[in-house]
């Protein structure tokens, strides 16, 4: 039996900056490419390897999975190194998605593999995601899912039952990715698995995060996975091997973010290693908007460097294809010396939280003001206070409140530790940074 209040979540104190920064901070692997490695390494042939891998709550939950659904998944001489040996998919079994998009959409279409039911849930917040998209697609497919409480229905979100037969016809199908291009990925992932393999053709009015699905093909093409993407908004998987490999895994370029835009709030310069030169990350925008927005970059020998001088300027800028960016730059914007206007972002509404009104209300609670568009912020600079700075159990939303904490006194941010969805050490990174 639970009690009927609710103990309030500890606080973080964000320690302000006392001078300006000079720091180098390894970021770990990137989250988007470990998943996504890792379902294709499950599905492979052969078994892999993946090295520098992220170990974080979203990598751990999918590791969870995919051991429940039949995969071997090891630890090599270190964490950050996992040795993957596919395995005919099991059913009967559950998969705790926690609070991963990456976990709760990209499974649903492996688990339709497996030779039984698949259970899936995760946490409360999860509950409130958007699941209809894929899971539609799924059906159409043939595939059986089905809400445990409402048998008949076809469930919109968490939690549901995907039950396998081991095996899917595949064929064609439209999606509407206007929600979340995780629905697409989640899909062409396993589509090779498919008997047809698959056509998938999205329907919606928009498609946010394009380099996700750039990302996603083309670590399918990497493993020898054919994919036609010659038409906008249609992709091809054809059925086929999928080659076990041995792959060392990117930094996260948007968990760098934060950290780099640390230089322009605190001044002195941010180094983060391992900067690719090519990427499909959406992060690789980064050092160019730190750079409209008063800080000047260097990427040498794959280091790349930022350098602030504290001054901020205001941005307008179409955030479509890295939505995920959104919390680090409406933090610089409400330190701004000039208004901010982030575009293109509409489909933050259905991520952990909400985070256009998340962030338009805490940046109200500190004194700023933060107006939600129809597909994003207009933020105008005003004279921020310290005060409790809510998250919503989404980690964006506390890396944000830590970088206000650099020029602002007194900014508690509320259950810092959600950063483990995918920095563990988040508050040690943070500190280790400012000396």
């Amino acid at each position: 039996m639970t009690s009927s209040t609710t103990a309030p979540a500890p606080t973080w104190e964000a320690p302000l900056a006392g001078a300006p920064l000079d720091a180098t901070v390894e970021v770990p692997g990137s989250k988007s490419l470990t998943n996504r490695l890792l379902v294709l390494a499950a599905l492979a042939d052969s078994p892999g390897t993946l090295r520098g891998a992220l170990r974080s709550r979203d990598a751990d939950l999918m590791i969870g999975a995919l051991r429940a659904l039949g995969a071997g998944i090891e630890e090599g001489d270190e964490p950050s190194t996992l040795r993957v040996t596919p395995g005919p998919v099991t059913g009967d079994t559950e998969v705790d998605t926690g609070l991963a998009g990456t976990v709760m959409r990209f499974l649903p279409p492996f688990a339709a593999l497996a030779d039984g039911p698949v259970r899936f849930d995760g946490d409360p917040e999860a509950r409130v995601r958007p699941m209809l998209p894929v899971l539609a697609a799924l059906r159409a497919l043939g595939v059986t899912v089905h809400d445990p409480e409402h048998p008949g229905e076809l469930p919109a979100f968490l939690p549901f039952t995907v039950e396998g037969r081991g095996g899917v016809p595949g064929g064609s199908v439209d999606v509407d990715a206007s929600g979340s291009s995780q629905f697409v990925s989640g899909l062409l992932l396993a589509a090779a698995r498919f008997e047809r393999g698959l056509t998938l053709r999205h329907i919606g009015a928009t498609l946010p995060s394009l380099p996700h699905i750039e990302m996603t093909v083309a670590t399918l093409r990497d493993v020898g996975v054919e994919v036609d993407d010659s038409r906008d908004g249609i992709w091809s998987v054809r059925p086929g091997p999928i080659t076990g490999r041995d792959v060392r895994v990117e930094p996260d370029l948007s968990n760098a973010a934060p950290f780099l835009a640390s230089a322009l709030v605190a001044g002195g310069t941010v180094r983060v290693p391992g900067w690719p030169t090519l990427t499909t990350q959406p992060g690789a925008m980064v050092p160019e908007l730190l750079e409209r927005m008063g800080g000047t970059y260097t990427l040498a020998d794959g280091v790349l460097s930022v350098t602030g001088t504290g001054e901020i300027h205001g941005i307008d800028v179409d955030l479509r294809a890295g939505g995920e960016l959104a919390p680090t730059f409406a933090a610089l914007a409400a330190l701004a010396d000039s208004p901010s206007r982030l575009r293109g972002i509409a489909h933050l509404r259905g991520h952990e939280t909400d985070r256009l009104a998340a962030l338009a209300r805490e940046i109200t609670r500190l004194g700023g003001q933060a107006e939600e568009t129809r597909d994003g912020l207009v933020i105008t600079p005003r004279p921020l206070h310290g005060d409790v700075v809510r998250t919503y159990a989404d980690h964006r939303m506390a890396t944000s409140a830590a970088l206000l904490g650099l020029r602002v006194p007194g900014v508690l941010v509320e259950n810092v530790a959600t950063t483990a969805k995918t920095l563990p050490d988040f508050t040690g990174m943070w500190l280790g940074m400012l000396g």
